[in-house]
């Protein structure tokens, strides 16, 4: 059984596209011209009414002199009294007419009874909009763009014959980060609606909680077992690494993995022991790392049990060093950071061997307790499901026919349930969203982005009536996922500037995103982390799960070493088996020492056409957290260079060539800069012993001729 909310891939038969490369898309609609604001008649002004503008609201209102009374809509000819008939009994309302209510924000109305009879306790009233459907007659999507269709507005249907009240004026945000209108030119085999439960604010609400608690555990651990606080985001980096491996039905957290001990958090907890390594600045700072780096290694090789060997290794090493303090007070900030990395490899295989059962009893147990909690959530979920009476196992698989089409968001094959009510109120420019308590926030120009996403791409409430709620659990699941800290995990969700994306969609033809969130896509067609909620906003699932035939795609990847090494082999396998133009440009770190795995890859592969670095510091990504900063922190500077490569396939090298000219202009946009701030922390930097070691060195941004041994086609372009 398709879910009601979903519908099926018929919806969408006017994306198809044959095999041959015809294409029956639609044609994308123009903008349609917003309805003028009608003048007041004479008998009103007569009457004492006015227009006047509210710059608060940012739209008009009318105001009677007389009276003193503040209407938002237009007032009603033969209208009651306030003065002499305050309660309006001796008037009766004009017929069809909704009475304005001063207490109802947010330009909203009341509604007759029977609109509140059928709504749900999130519904966003929008006008019904009728569009007749056939099987030859695809259904289109309600946007703003469409003609035909009526302003999203919260206002009551309007009848035939009725004189038209004007609509509120839209938000509209000074400053956009997104172009919607972008059509998409991916292409891929029709696939069938996912089994992904569907979200509920219950359910997120205790995940969340769930998620919160394993973070503590996670903390507690570093603390008793190592006497170090946990690695800097390294909790969400071991998110993104066990889900390249993770078989579990949970969207966020792992429970079916293998191996048990993860590479990426053991790696990071390893590199902090037994002191985290800072930046370091001034030559005070290094003589006083040096100092406690020894302490810290004669105190571990004391209280493990070390074999006689190591114990004596360190203890001479660390004496050693002791000495130099104490006799050379002359040394330089270099000289400190020498003695540093001489006394790290001298001791540092025999601390890690004493600490290596420790660290991973850490990861395993973290681990575990993720299974446990992904057990409880699930449980409850179907417990839910089950008392709506929505069954999981008896839903019917809807049939697929073997075509290729344009891609389009994820569909559920599970019917979603009744959604509770969530609370919504605006303070200022930011849109508050409550449930049980517990809120959160988005700044009201994304939040007005969120309702254009959910317009194009949800197929199942063309009431709005599950809305609000599938907004809150959307942003309580990567709010969750961020973590609490300061600027926490928004370097993970940092998103190119949006003049580098105007270039690539301008010069090559870029439609679609690999990594983003409804939150930071530039494009209304991307690729996510949690197809579940993402899903009616746009998203086309993870990536590693989405498998493309042709088009031309921008990949910013989360900075993980394992999640960057997984995506490089999803590459490879779509363009070793598509025929048809597809392109990749990816934006990776520039990180050489050590050099990661997806970047050594990629240089070496095949199907590499072109390579650029743009230079550390001289470049800016926009914040992950741009949902919700403010705009002065919308863009920092990179303090890593980024590598730009080039993949494509035979098809793709002779459509969208990496020409002199088009790189050009790809580093121009870099040129653009927003308003910068400092790096939001090591979230954007390297794991591992990359976050210890300052950026010495900052080069011009070069471009290269990378072009596959193989099929070396594509011009010298080097130094741009």
């Amino acid at each position: 059984m398709t879910s009601e909310n979903h519908g099926t891939i018929k919806a969408d038969s006017a994306m198809v596209m044959s095999p041959t490369g015809s294409t029956s898309q639609a044609a994308p609609f123009s903008p349609s011209t917003s309805k003028p604001i009608q003048e007041l008649p004479d008998e009103l002004i007569q009457a004492g009414w006015s227009k006047c503008w509210s710059k608060r609201e940012n739209r008009p209102y009318y105001f009677n002199r007389f009276t003193n009374q503040s209407l938002w809509e237009m007032p009603v000819l033969g209208q009651h009294d306030v003065i002499s008939d305050p309660l309006g009994l001796n008037a009766a309302p004009a017929s069809g007419e909704a009475i304005s209510d001063a207490s109802l924000g947010n330009g909203q109305r009341k509604r007759h009874p029977s609109e509140d009879a059928q709504a749900g306790p999130n519904s966003f009233k929008r006008p019904k909009v009728e569009i007749p459907a056939t099987p030859t007659t695809p259904t289109i999507p309600i946007s703003p763009s469409t003609p035909g269709v009526k302003p999203w507005v919260n206002t009551t249907d309007e009848k035939q014959g009725q004189t038209s009240v004007p609509a509120p004026a839209p938000y509209r945000p000074s400053v956009v980060y997104w172009d919607l209108d972008i059509q998409t030119n991916a292409v891929i085999r029709e696939r069938a609606p996912a089994d992904h439960l569907p979200p509920h604010p219950e359910i997120e609400l205790q995940r969340a909680q769930l998620t919160t608690k394993l973070r503590q555990h996670y903390h507690e651990l570093c603390s008793q077992r190592e006497g170090i606080e946990p690695p800097r985001e390294s909790f969400n980096r071991w998110l993104l690494e066990r889900k390249v491996v993770d078989k579990g039905l949970d969207p966020l957290l792992p429970s079916e993995c293998d191996p048990v001990i993860s590479p990426s958090m053991f790696r990071e907890i390893m590199n902090d022991i037994p002191i985290r390594l800072s930046r370091i600045k001034y030559k005070e700072e290094a003589r006083k790392l040096l100092f406690k780096y020894a302490e810290a290694a004669k105190k571990m090789i004391d209280s493990r049990n070390a074999t006689p060997d190591s114990r004596k290794v360190v203890k001479w090493n660390v004496e050693d060093t002791m000495n130099w303090l104490r006799r050379d007070h002359s040394a330089s900030k270099e000289d400190y950071m020498d003695r540093l990395e001489h006394l790290r490899k001298q001791c540092g295989p025999h601390v890690a061997s004493v600490a290596k059962d420790s660290v991973e009893g850490i990861c395993s147990k973290i681990y575990h307790i993720s299974a446990e909690y992904v057990r409880r959530i699930r449980q409850a979920h179907l417990t839910l499901l089950k008392d709506c009476n929505i069954s999981v196992d008896g839903t019917e698989s809807t049939e697929v026919q073997d075509r290729l089409v344009y891609c389009y968001p994820v569909r559920l094959s599970i019917p979603s349930p009744p959604q509770p009510r969530v609370e919504l109120h605006f303070e200022n420019d930011v849109a508050c969203l409550r449930y049980k308590g517990e809120m959160v926030k988005v700044n009201r120009g994304h939040f007005n982005k969120l309702e254009l996403l959910y317009r194009y791409s949800c197929i199942d409430d063309p009431r709005f009536e599950k809305f609000l709620s599938r907004v809150w659990c959307l942003i309580k699941r990567y709010q969750v996922m961020f973590g609490s800290g300061v600027n926490e995990g928004s370097g993970l969700q940092g998103a190119l500037p949006v003049p580098v994306f105007e270039a690539l969609h301008k010069q090559f033809g870029v439609t679609f995103e690999c990594f983003a969130s409804p939150l930071n896509c530039y494009f209304k067609q991307f690729c996510s982390a949690f197809p579940d909620t993402d899903g009616f906003f746009g998203s086309r699932g993870p990536f590693l799960s989405f498998s493309p035939a042709s088009g031309s795609f921008e990949a910013n990847p989360p900075f993980c070493e394992e999640f960057m090494d997984a995506m490089v082999t999803h590459f490879e396998d779509l363009l070793e088996h598509s025929s048809e133009p597809l392109s990749f440009i990816i934006f990776v770190p520039e990180w050489r020492d050590p050099p990661t795995p997806a970047l050594t890859r990629m240089e070496a592969s095949r199907f590499r056409r072109h390579q650029m670095i743009v230079s550390a510091f001289e470049h800016e990504y926009r914040s992950g957290s741009q949902h919700i900063c403010k705009r002065e922190e919308m863009y920092y500077k990179s303090v890593h260079g980024t590598a730009v490569i080039f993949l494509q396939n035979n098809a793709g090298f002779s459509k969208w060539e990496p020409t002199t000219e088009r790189i050009q202009e790809i580093l121009a946009a870099y040129k653009v800069s927003g308003r910068s701030l400092p790096s939001p922390g090591p979230s954007s930097t390297s794991t591992g012993d990359k976050d210890s070691k300052p950026v010495v060195e900052r080069s011009s941004a070069r471009s290269q001729d990378n072009s596959s041994p193989v099929d070396k086609t594509a011009p010298d372009t080097t130094n741009i």
